[in-house]
């Protein structure tokens, strides 16, 4: 009798560590699972992977939030989801906010690659036994972090938005780890013509140290102007 046969629901691996997914390939085929590994590395953008998965009609997708070249998973979670699949992210992110983005996108559980293998076989199992696999209250609580954080990124971007075109560089140079000196040699002014305009960085992002404007600039995922 062929693995489907069994009943046994149909398990597609995204992920480009390939020594990860073979492993976990042979344990879901020792379970009995139609398990499949699919590469990201193998396609040149996340549509022409998301039509290959969806071909095989999974019942389940591990998704790696990394997808090497094609960039972070969660793009893929909702049209995964829209397209019946359930989903079960597998992942070496430890950013809890993250996690609830990916449950507030439908994945059924985050796990992070750092537990066992054990661990992420439970978890299949109670997804093709329809059980739950997190608790409600986890799920809400990994959500409203998200969600606060969500907030939190789009007021600092507000207060970002306020610099000017100037003092955008000037942080830009600041989160490169450039002194007060070196950006004023950079730009041609003095030294207390740049202590000026950081001081109206700090003063429009409403921080009181350098370092707390950069690690604004660093939440808010903000880049000067003509960043790459």
């Amino acid at each position: 009798m062929n693995r489907a046969a069994r009943g046994k629901m149909r398990v597609v691996l995204l992920e480009d560590h390939v020594l990860f997914a073979e492993s976990l390939e042979l344990a879901l085929e020792l379970e009995g699972y139609d398990a499949l590994s699919v590469s990201p590395n193998a396609f040149t953008s996340v549509q022409a992977l998301l039509s290959r998965v969806l071909r095989v009609r999974p019942g389940l997708v591990l998704l790696d939030l990394d997808l090497g070249a094609l960039g972070d998973g969660r793009r893929l979670i909702a049209p995964l989801v829209e397209a019946e699949a359930q989903v079960v992210v597998v992942t070496g992110a430890t950013d809890r906010a993250r996690w609830g983005e990916c449950l507030a996108l439908g994945a059924r559980r985050v796990l992070p690659k750092s537990g066992s293998l054990n661990e992420i076989l439970a978890t299949i199992r109670r997804v093709d036994q329809g059980l739950p696999v997190l608790a409600d209250g986890e799920r809400a609580s990994l959500i409203d972090l998200a969600r606060q954080q969500s907030r939190e990124r789009a007021e600092a971007r507000d207060r970002l938005e306020q610099l000017s075109r100037r003092e955008s560089e000037v942080l830009g140079r600041l989160l490169l780890g450039e002194t007060v000196s070196e950006i004023a040699a950079h730009f041609v002014v003095s030294d207390a013509t740049v202590r000026t305009q950081v001081k109206a960085i700090l003063a429009k992002l409403a921080v009181s140290s350098q370092i707390a404007a950069v690690g604004l600039a660093n939440r808010a995922d903000w880049h000067p102007p003509g960043a790459d």
